[in-house]
C-alpha cells in the first residue's frame, strides 16, 4: 500500500545537496519542527515546504489518484461532510487526474490549498482549505463553516506527516473544541518524496472504533510553468 522510501541522495542530483537552506524562503513550516526531524527530511520536501509563496505567487501540482478505499462508514462521512464544503473524497475512482493549487491567503497570513479531482462521471471535486500559522500547535487547517482542526507535523521515515490534534468550530471570536464523539477520528496527510521531481499524497483518517474510514494515496509533481 505504501510506496517504497527513497531516501534523499536517490531522489536528488548529487549536487543539490550544497542548496543553502537559507535560500528557500518560507520558515514557517520549518519552524513548527525540531531541527534535527527537520533534517531528517529530503531537500525536495523542505524545498515544497519553503515556497515563498507572498505576491500573487501560486504553485500547481499535477499528478494522479491511484488508491482510494473507503468504508461504508467513511463514505457515509464524506456525503455528511458536503455540508461544510465536501473536504473529504466523495467517490472511489482511481486513475483519474488530481491538480493541487498552493497560494498565499492574504486575509490570514497563512495558504490556501485547492484540490480538484477528476471523477469518471459529473464534473470533478473541489476541495479548498485554509492552513493558518496559529492556534496550540502553531498550525490550523481550516475547511469551511466555521470546522477547523488543529494540526500537529511529525516526521517518519522521511515523510512529512500533518496529523489532527483537535477538532474545533469556531464563530467570530468563539472557539469550541469539539468532543471526540463528534469527530471522525484521527487524520493523517502523509507527504512522502518519490525523487524525479514526484511525491505521494497520502490521507487516513482511523476512528478509535470503526477503524480505517478513509485511505487516499495520490503522486503529483511540480506542473512547469
Amino acid at each position: 500500500m505504501r510506496d517504497q522510501v527513497v531516501t534523499a541522495t536517490q531522489a536528488l542530483p548529487e549536487t543539490a545537496s550544497i542548496v543553502p537552506e537559507a535560500a528557500l524562503g518560507d520558515l514557517r513550516f520549518r519552524g513548527l519542527l525540531s531541527a534535527g526531524q527537520w533534517a531528517g527530511l529530503p531537500l525536495a520536501v523542505r524545498q515544497r515546504f519553503s515556497k515563498r509563496l507572498s505576491g500573487g505567487h501560486t504553485v500547481v501540482y499535477t499528478g494522479t489518484i491511484v488508491e482510494t478505499v473507503t468504508s461504508r462508514a467513511g463514505m457515509a462521512l464524506a456525503q455528511i461532510a458536503r455540508i461544510i464544503g465536501g473536504p473529504l473524497p466523495v467517490c472511489r475512482d482511481v486513475d483519474v487526474p488530481g491538480v493541487v493549487t498552493v497560494t498565499e491567503d492574504v486575509a490570514t497570513g497563512g495558504q490556501i490549498w485547492t484540490r480538484l479531482y477528476a471523477r469518471r462521471n459529473g464534473f470533478p471535486q473541489v476541495i479548498n482549505s485554509s492552513k493558518r500559522f496559529a492556534g496550540e500547535t502553531g498550525l490550523e487547517e481550516h475547511v469551511g463553516c466555521g470546522i477547523g482542526m488543529s494540526l500537529s507535523l511529525a516526521v517518519e521515515t522521511d515523510t512529512l506527516l500533518f496529523r489532527s490534534h483537535r477538532y474545533f468550530w469556531q464563530l467570530g471570536r468563539l472557539r469550541l473544541h469539539l468532543p471526540m464523539w463528534l469527530t471522525p477520528g484521527t487524520l493523517t496527510v502523509g507527504h512522502h518524496d518519490l525523487g524525479d521531481g514526484r511525491f505521494s499524497f497520502t490521507l487516513d483518517i482511523q476512528h478509535p472504533w470503526l477503524g480505517c474510514l478513509i485511505h487516499q494515496r495520490a503522486v503529483f509533481q511540480e506542473a512547469k510553468s
